[in-house]
Parts: C-alpha cells; sequence; structure tokens
C-alpha cells in the first residue's frame, strides 16, 4: 500500500507539471484554432531562462531559497512571455488569415529553430538546475515525501487556479471566450483583438515556464530537446481533456502523469508509455474527439 501511495504522489507531481504545459496548447487552440507545435520547445526555452536567473541571484544575492525561486519565476516567465509574444508577431500574424495548416508548418518550424538555436549557443550537453530549494524528505508510513514534491504540486494548483480565474472572471478572460467564439463580431464590438492575442501567448508561455522550472528542480536534467517529448505528452493531455477547455487540459494532464507513472508497473518495461499514451489518444480522437470536458461545436456552412 504504502508503495501504490508512492507511486500516486509520483503521478500527481509529474501531472501537475503537465498541466502547467497543457494549458499553453489549449488557451493557443481556443482562441486561433492554432495547435502550438512550438509550445514544447518554449517550455524549454523557458527552463534555461531560469536556469541562468537562478545563477545569476545565486552569485549576486544573499537571500532565503524561497526568495530566490520566486525572483527566478519571475524572470523566468516574464522572459518566455516576450519571446512568445515575438513568435507570435512575427511567425504566426502575418499568417492569421492563411490556411491553417500554414500556421501548422510554421509552428513545426519555429519549435526546430528553437531547439537548433539552443544546441548552437548554449551546447548538447545537459545542463543541471541549481539547487534553489534544498531538498528534505520526510517519511510518512513508508511513504517519501520530499519538499521539491510538495512546492511543485502546491505552486502549479496555485497558478491553476490563478489562470482558471482569469479566464473565467475577468475582462480579458471573456475577451479571450468572446474571440474564441467569434472572432468577426468581437472585433466589431470594439475588442482589441491583436492585444487580447499577444495576452494569450504571454500568460500560456509564462505557465509553462513555470512548469519549466518545475520540471529542472525535480528532474535536474536541461538540454535543448527536453521540450519534444514532454511537449507531445502535455499536447496529449490537452486533446484528451478537451483542447480549448482550461479545466479539461488540468484532467487530462492528471491522466498522463498516472498513465506515466503506473505503466511501467503494469507493463514489462517502461518504454510502452507513449505507445499507451498514443493509444489513449487515437481511443479519444475515434470514440470522443471532443475530450472529456470539451464540447463540441457548430459551424455553418
Amino acid at each position: 500500500m504504502a508503495h501504490l501511495v508512492q507511486q500516486v504522489l509520483n503521478a500527481v507531481q509529474l501531472g501537475s507539471v503537465y498541466a502547467l504545459i497543457a494549458l499553453g496548447y489549449t488557451m493557443v487552440y481556443g482562441i486561433l484554432r492554432l495547435i502550438n507545435f512550438a509550445h514544447g520547445d518554449i517550455f524549454m526555452a523557458g527552463a534555461y531562462f531560469g536556469l541562468f536567473a537562478a545563477g545569476f541571484l545565486q552569485s549576486r544575492i544573499q537571500a532565503p531559497s524561497w526568495v530566490t525561486l520566486a525572483l527566478t519565476m519571475v524572470a523566468s516567465m516574464i522572459a518566455t512571455s516576450g519571446l512568445a509574444v515575438l513568435i507570435e508577431r512575427v511567425a504566426y500574424k502575418p499568417l492569421r488569415n492563411a490556411p491553417r495548416v500554414s500556421l501548422v508548418i510554421t509552428a513545426l518550424g519555429t519549435g526546430l529553430f528553437l531547439e537548433n538555436f539552443t544546441l548552437a549557443t548554449m551546447g548538447a550537453e545537459p545542463r543541471k538546475m541549481p539547487e534553489i530549494v534544498r531538498v528534505s524528505n520526510l517519511d510518512l508510513g513508508g511513504v517519501t515525501v520530499s519538499t521539491v514534491q510538495l512546492l511543485i504540486i502546491l505552486v502549479s494548483l496555485l497558478l491553476m487556479i490563478v489562470l482558471d480565474t482569469i479566464v473565467r472572471k475577468t475582462m480579458t478572460g471573456m475577451a479571450m471566450r468572446a474571440i474564441s467564439f467569434d472572432k468577426a463580431v468581437t472585433q466589431l464590438m470594439g475588442v482589441p483583438l491583436d492585444r487580447i492575442i499577444s495576452l494569450t501567448f504571454a500568460i500560456g508561455s509564462s505557465v509553462a515556464a513555470a512548469g519549466g522550472i518545475l520540471y529542472g528542480l525535480a528532474y535536474p536534467v536541461i538540454d535543448p530537446y527536453m521540450g519534444i517529448r514532454i511537449g507531445w505528452w502535455a499536447f496529449i493531455a490537452a486533446v484528451v481533456g478537451g483542447i480549448g477547455n482550461v479545466r479539461g487540459a488540468m484532467v487530462g494532464a492528471y491522466i498522463l502523469g498516472f498513465v506515466e507513472i503506473f505503466t511501467p508497473l503494469i507493463l514489462p518495461s517502461f518504454t510502452y508509455r507513449d505507445f499507451v499514451a498514443f493509444s489513449l489518444l487515437l481511443l479519444f480522437l475515434v470514440f470522443k474527439p471532443t475530450g472529456i470536458l470539451g464540447r463540441p461545436t457548430a459551424q455553418k456552412v
């Protein structure tokens, strides 16, 4: 029983990170109907920004670990938001009225550019995230709970609650939902389309940057290609939960976290986890393409 509870805790930790990345996918798709395949690499860029910020802060200031962590996350989220807005303005905005396949190809190309630019500037050698948080373990009846696990789960839940509140309770969130419903009519009603779209990219990427830092604390290996697999898993989580639905992305992320942790316990090898994840995606696309919390949309033709 203790082993089972330990694996559940590990799955919640991993699902929390996936949720922060999946939210970016679902927010951009909800407004532009664009699957931003570069989002996994934005997560990677956020991890690198956090790496640099943590190293700089630890070398220049003497502060409690929670202050260093907070400043690192703020710096990384701001830098990653700026990068995402730049990508939207340069790569996506000129193609906003182009065929959807053009945007998909551009997103893939943007992701490849980010990977290879990081490889050329940072090198292929994996980097280790500085120990911002002192790791200590608590033994609760045979279940080991680390301070990093608690930090990841609590910070992720806090960010998800804040994001859900922004989308559902603020004027900006209302504008986002209005644009997702009818972009043309929303513009006629005076909603600043470009500003809301840029803000959506900024919010989604900043949350992914926080996920990159938390992932770096738990699995302290950062490399230019870390966003490929994690980005795909977060995309699957968004689709399973109902892409375009914020709460659905959270639900799908925790499902994928349990899939990744429990697959090696049931099947003979951890390599089957990708097979299980993509099989789950295929089943949802065939039998419930709107996902768990997604809703079908009617379109006049």
